[in-house]
């Protein structure tokens, strides 16, 4: 690399070293003796001065460069007690990597504000802003985090397609391509697919992935492509799937706390790991009823709905046993009550950010279950089919990465949660 260090490798104990950084030009202040350049880089910011009688005379000249200009720099660490980072670096050589060529659109530094249509529209800016940086470090340790986990309880990694012949949980909200000759679908979600691999043998699979969902929606919380991480495992029920659920949010949630607290503190947020408590869709229900809030039996809960769950409840909820006719068919309904299905979703700080359930793993049973929704049986045939050979019983769940990321980092609009997001409206970039 052209850089010896990032920012965050440098401090006071280099006092007299040489190093090169590099990265974009923050702020720049000039004064009759001193100027002044903060340098960003992905781990942060540190402090470059050029002296005039210290610094080469053209070396200051060309540090008087436009905000965001891509610089390489050379200097020597001077330790500084006076500087809020307890050092500062005193430039020896200062390149313009790229000269800026255009006008950036928005100030960076935050303290103009920029409506977020702009941003996105302007994301390689965007980034560039504290905020985002810190929502998208914190992503990181999201997936890294739901990957470290599920691989040391012994479960498999596996890939399965996004693109698919027939809509893999029935209904309209799908988009179609053309496949060649023929007519194909983007997949809603891996849930046939891992499904398949239960049943090959592999008893524990997880896996993120992309999916998406049609939904002519324009609300603050919906995504047309959303990144799921999902698991599935065999010789499993419901309460099985909640316990690695539960703790999966948690060892997440704590690794964040560990790792990302600078970005924690860059959003002002002060996260606590959950203790998730477990109660009934007709507990929540009653409970609902009689706060005021309007929900019969047999309804799926509103966005209004989840909310006062978080009220009542607090941060982390685990809502179960939900109506059969209100989940999806593949949902197992109980066997002393066909009206209520092994199901359940995850509330977290009053989103749903989770959804599972034990499935239906009798081929009669899942074609019953089609028809009591007018789904047509046909392009599920390859699914129904391998459930004649053999098939465990099982259970899974899916997280929603960006939403998961939006209530742990506070943002209000899931779009700043997707680093290119794709609603209704937006395809660029």
């Amino acid at each position: 690399m052209i850089k010896s260090h990032y920012t965050n490798q440098i401090d006071a104990s280099m006092d007299g070293k040489e190093v090169t950084l590099a990265g974009w030009v923050n702020e720049i202040r000039e004064t009759s003796k001193v100027t002044f350049l903060i340098l960003r880089d992905m781990e942060g910011t540190a402090q470059v001065i050029g002296k005039k009688g210290v610094t080469p005379e053209d070396v200051i000249k060309r540090m008087a460069l436009p905000k965001e200009s891509v610089v390489l720099i050379k200097g020597i660490v001077s330790a500084n007690t006076e500087s809020k980072y307890g050092y500062e670096i005193i430039a020896r050589d200062v390149e313009d990597l790229n000269p800026i060529s255009t006008m950036i659109p928005f100030e960076v530094t935050g303290k103009v504000p920029a409506e977020i249509d702009v941003r996105l529209d302007n994301r390689h800016v965007d980034l560039r802003r504290k905020e985002p940086s810190a929502i998208f470090n914190i992503e990181s340790t999201i997936i890294e985090s739901f990957v470290g986990i599920t691989s040391r309880n012994g479960f498999r990694h596996i890939r399965t397609p996004s693109i698919i012949e027939d809509a893999s949980e029935g209904g309209a909200e799908v988009f179609k391509l053309k496949y060649f000759e023929r007519e194909a679908f983007l997949a809603q979600s891996p849930q046939l697919y891992k499904q398949l691999a239960v049943i090959g043998g592999i008893e524990k699979v997880a896996m993120v992935m992309p999916a998406f969902r049609a939904e002519k929606s324009n609300t603050t919380s919906h995504l047309t492509e959303i990144t799921q991480m999902d698991v599935e495992i065999a010789f499993a029920d419901a309460d099985d799937a909640i316990s690695i659920l539960i703790a999966t949010i948690k060892g997440i949630i704590e690794k964040i706390i560990e790792k990302n607290g600078p970005d924690l503190e860059k959003l002002g947020i002060k996260l606590i790991s959950p203790e998730a408590k477990i109660v009934t869709y007709e507990n929540a229900v009653k409970s609902l009823s009689e706060k005021g809030y309007k929900i019969e039996t047999g309804e799926d809960f509103s966005r209004e709905n989840e909310l006062a769950i978080y009220e009542i409840f607090g941060d982390a909820v685990v809502v179960k046993d939900y109506p059969t006719k209100v989940r999806a068919f593949y949902s197992m309904p109980k066997k002393d009550n066909p009206e209520i299905s092994e199901s359940y979703d995850y509330i977290y700080k009053g989103v749903e950010i989770s959804s599972g359930a034990k499935r239906i793993n009798d081929a009669d049973m899942l074609i019953r279950a089609l028809r009591s929704r007018e789904i047509d049986t046909k392009p599920f045939d390859f699914y129904i089919n391998a459930f004649r050979c053999g098939a465990p019983p099982h259970a899974g769940w899916s997280i929603g990465m960006e939403r998961l990321a939006m209530q742990i980092t506070g943002a209000k609009n899931i779009r700043e949660c997707s680093m290119f997001p794709r609603d209704r409206k937006r395809l660029v970039p």
